[in-house]
């Protein structure tokens, strides 16, 4: 798998653990092995400046994720297509208010995000009732199988 991360939010992040927490989540949702994902992490301004852009929303957010071959989860049988699953942005500066409310580290946070934004390139969406607790039930799975994976490393 190809996950290429780029930091230049000018903050400290484990961008090992990012990225190992990605290609746990992308193996967990069957995606081909040879799919490429980037992963940039940057500043308040340069989020708020893409939040606008995008969603046409004011301020910086956590997490945008940008689809490019609208890649979907496999399956036991079948994994998804090799391709271009796109890119996820975050902002470390958001994820670390975030993360002081939430009471735990800013790393916690930032994994949490990253499985969000693979889920969202993924065809995952939490708009409707239904979507949020499928979309964050997968999401929980994810991470609490990471957790258990770091652990044994």
């Amino acid at each position: 798998m190809s996950i290429e991360i780029n930091n230049e939010s000018g903050m400290e992040a484990d961008v090992a653990a990012i990225q190992r927490l990605a290609a746990f989540a992308l193996d967990h949702m069957r995606v081909h092995p040879d799919a490429e994902l980037a992963i940039q992490l940057v500043d308040e301004a340069a989020m708020e400046q893409l939040h606008v852009q995008w969603m046409d929303e004011p301020g910086p957010t956590d997490v945008l994720s940008f689809p490019m071959d609208e890649l979907r989860p496999g399956n036991d049988e079948e994994l998804t297509p090799p391709g271009l699953l796109g890119d996820i942005v975050l902002c470390p500066q958001v994820a670390a208010s975030q993360a002081v409310t939430a009471g735990h580290s800013t790393l916690d946070e930032l994994l949490l995000l990253t499985a969000h934004g693979v889920l969202h390139l993924l065809g995952f969406d939490h708009a409707e009732p239904e979507e949020h607790k499928e979309m964050f039930g997968i999401q929980a799975e994810i991470l609490l199988g990471f957790a258990v994976a770091e652990r044994r490393r």
